[in-house]
């Protein structure tokens, strides 16, 4: 994102401004919005929570006075406010993507049906949509990016996101030529395929964090979603289901990524993968068949190849996420999108013997966590992604702990417009 900062600059000099509308004021909204406020050229001026205090506190810590702030109740009295320089909060996100003076609408809500919602409703009103919901994206997110094509925006993922830190790689290293051997990411904790918001509800007073999410990165759920769309933007894909998951230094990645019959550990070239051991970092392995240009790399201490790693040892999340609202509104390109299409899925696996009758719940919950597939092979298993997973789903049949549980397993729920997108998407597909 080299010269954004200046961009940016330039665009508050010419009295313009990027007016950013935010979806969801947690954790990673509020911190989304403290950052803008110490950038120039961009501001949050709208954000939709069901919790209007929710709202009303992030502004606050971020130092914006309440007097600026407006709880406009339609779209007349929303469009005045703005136009009159204030801050909207809101609880509804329909009226937050109708309002004509916002340029980027951001979801940081990370609930796939309510991610699915937002960048429909964004769309449809000519607004760039950034997603802080990975979930979503690998589950409709072919059919979102084609949507926004057609409506002349773009649908991004985030950057500080990791599946975004590895495309920031990714990007350099297919521009300067090198062969990419794979890419990945480290994950911060042991692959605990049994963990639930009680197990890990220590873990999550300490950190402040809800149980859920703390359960879903320990269960793998939210490794393998993001893996999945580093996948969707690459054409890259597992090199077997789940991934391998290996434990390793950085040092030790290039030896690692050397197919199995030349000494290393991987079936296949052009994969992604997890690695225990360098949490919270991002990785590309990449080589050249170039011989002056392994030379070079030798002579800046890459090491002795074929294969070398570039690494990246911090993910910003949201904090980064103004970097992809501008690349969108100044530049109309994504950090990251499914250009390759659906290239990989996760599957709903069973976290316990399930019997017929029970309901389902949700990511990082008692029931269910997510395994990466092979699209054709998920799609062969007929296996229900984790993106359309919600406790309205009952199931038909027993299920073992660790199967994969099926579309035949669940009733189709007809309510939800995830589904309905989805649906969509295939038909598209097919």
């Amino acid at each position: 994102m080299l010269g954004v900062n200046r961009e940016l600059v330039e665009l508050e000099k010419s009295g313009k401004e990027i007016r950013v509308g935010l979806v969801g004021a947690g954790q990673m909204g509020r911190g989304m919005i403290s950052q803008i406020e110490s950038m120039k050229g961009m501001r949050v001026a709208a954000t939709a929570d069901i919790n209007l205090d929710n709202v009303k506190h992030a502004y606050s810590i971020a130092g914006i006075n309440d007097a600026d702030v407006a709880v406009p109740e339609n779209i007349g009295e929303a469009d005045q406010a703005l136009g009159e320089g204030k801050y909207l909060a809101l609880t509804d996100t329909d009226l937050l993507c109708e309002v004509k003076g916002l340029d980027v609408i951001v979801d940081a809500t990370g609930v796939p049906e309510v991610g699915a919602l937002v960048a429909v409703k964004a769309i449809e009103n000519k607004k760039h949509i950034v997603m802080l919901n990975v979930e979503a994206d690998i589950t409709v997110g072919v059919y979102l990016n084609k949507l926004a094509g057609e409506n002349g925006v773009v649908y991004t993922g985030s950057a500080g996101d990791e599946p975004g830190a590895i495309m920031e790689l990714y990007d350099f290293a297919d521009a300067l030529g090198f062969n990419i051997v794979g890419a990945g990411k480290g994950k911060n904790n042991p692959l605990n395929l049994d963990a639930n918001p009680d197990s890990v509800a220590q873990a999550a007073a300490e950190k402040k964090s809800n149980p859920k999410m703390i359960a879903s990165f320990q269960d793998g759920t939210k490794t393998m979603v993001e893996m999945n769309a580093v996948a969707n933007a690459t054409g890259f894909l597992p090199d077997k289901p789940g991934m391998h998951g290996f434990k390793a230094g950085v040092k030790e990645l290039p030896d690692i990524f050397r197919l199995e019959e030349d000494g290393g550990q991987v079936k296949n070239h052009r994969i992604v993968d997890f690695v225990n051991g360098i949490a919270p970092g991002v990785f590309l392995i990449i080589s050249s068949d170039k011989e002056e240009v392994n030379e070079e790399m030798k002579y800046l201490s890459m090491g002795d190849g074929p294969n070398y790693v570039l690494y990246r040892p911090y993910h910003l999340t949201s904090l980064e996420t103004p970097l992809s609202i501008a690349k969108a509104y100044l530049h109309n390109t994504p950090t990251i999108a499914p250009n390759a299409g659906m290239i990989a899925e996760t599957a709903t696996v069973a976290k316990v013997d399930l019997k017929a009758g029970e309901s389902l719940d949700t990511i990082g919950g008692f029931t269910i966590y997510g395994r990466i597939y092979e699209y054709e092979e998920a799609k062969s298993l007929n296996a229900l992604p984790i993106g359309l997973v919600n406790n309205r789903l009952v199931l038909k049949n027993d299920v073992k702990k660790g199967d994969v549980i099926t579309y035949d397993d669940v009733n189709d729920d007809e309510n939800s417009f995830i589904w309905k997108l989805r649906k969509k998407q295939n038909e598209m597909l097919d």
